[in-house]
């Protein structure tokens, strides 16, 4: 029997999906994030693992699992593998792309939304000592409607987010490699500018674009500064995309409205500093943490997984390896 490890709990219609193809997963059944040690215990013979985009797998990891033929990776992303060592070993990488659009883009908005309307501070005021009733000039946030959302990458999620944000009212301007296609653009007016264009017109930016070499601080202190200081800043993408001690320093100084946080440069660690701004919304890597988008994680990781062990190719896969037919021996 070929053995399957799973290195973080995952939905229960996985395990299950598993199961009824013939295949009983090994799952890590610790607290917290599987340490490296235990990571590299539980693919010692393992042929297929299944893991988050919070466990690292490197060349060290890689190099203790002589049998591994695929790593499914729970997540869009696929930067916690090295995908380059694992394709020298004839290792498939997949990912889950597509299935996290929609949550994604929701959790966009209510981070906007929340920012601009200042409700996360006003659940806190409520919490501890109220409020002495409505007055004219009490608590003021600001309208989506006529402001100028800047979308950096207009990917599928980065589209999800100018439709949404589009019917509130909003005019769309974006920065993109390549360009997308006039009909997707005039879906919500989009206009494409420069990243210093956007960054200089927008009076939200919401970044949507992947993590590599190239975009790593792509928002650093020379850009920040080119925002205007009533201006806001959302990350529901990737932390290293920011340099989050220019953006604390921007924040601090008054220079920037605010911003929302979903993810963090050093996750899950959260730069000192950030948690005493009252302008700054913060939350978990919450982004595709919804039921329906897990659950349809689970089943491209697990139908991947069963390919792969039944002799079939997996999709989805980011490092260009056609995983072969995994002996049953």
């Amino acid at each position: 029997m070929a053995k399957i490890f799973i290195s973080a709990a995952i939905p229960t219609s996985g395990i299950t999906a598993l199961q009824q193809a013939g295949f009983e997963p090994a799952v890590y059944q610790g607290t917290g994030l599987i340490s490296q040690s235990e990571l590299i215990a539980g693919v010692a013979d393992a042929e297929v693992l299944i893991t988050p985009l919070s466990t690292q797998v490197d060349q060290t990891v890689i190099d203790q699992a002589p049998n591994l033929k695929l790593i499914a990776n729970f997540g869009a992303g696929f930067n916690n593998i090295d995908i380059n060592y694992a394709a020298s070993k004839a290792i498939a990488v997949t990912n889950t792309p597509g299935v996290s659009t929609a949550s994604t883009a929701e959790v966009t908005c209510g981070l906007i939304l929340a920012l601009m309307h200042r409700m996360v501070e006003g659940d806190q005021l409520m919490r501890t000592t109220g409020f002495n009733g409505w007055a004219p000039l009490f608590f003021l946030g600001h309208e989506l409607k006529g402001k100028t959302l800047g979308i950096i990458g207009m990917g599928a999620i980065g589209q999800a987010v100018a439709k949404r944000l589009h019917a509130f009212g909003m005019n769309i301007v974006y920065n993109q490699r390549r360009p997308i296609d006039v009909f997707t653009a005039s879906k919500t007016d989009a206009t494409e500018l420069s990243l210093n264009e956007l960054l200089a017109t927008a009076d939200v930016i919401s970044l949507h674009a992947p993590l590599t070499s190239a975009t790593h601080h792509l928002i650093g202190a020379e850009q920040l500064a080119l925002m205007k200081p009533s201006a806001y800043l959302i990350n529901a993408a990737r932390g290293p995309l920011v340099d989050e001690h220019a953006l604390l320093t921007q924040l601090q100084n008054h220079q920037l409205a605010g911003a929302a946080l979903d993810v963090y440069e050093t996750e899950p660690a959260l730069t000192p500093g950030f948690a005493e701004l009252k302008n700054v919304v913060l939350t978990p890597h919450i982004g595709n943490a919804t039921v329906e988008a897990r659950d349809a994680m689970a089943k491209i990781v697990t139908d991947n997984a069963i390919a792969v062990l039944n002799g079939d190719y997996p999709q989805a896969v980011v490092n260009g390896v056609k995983a072969e037919k995994i002996s049953e021996d």
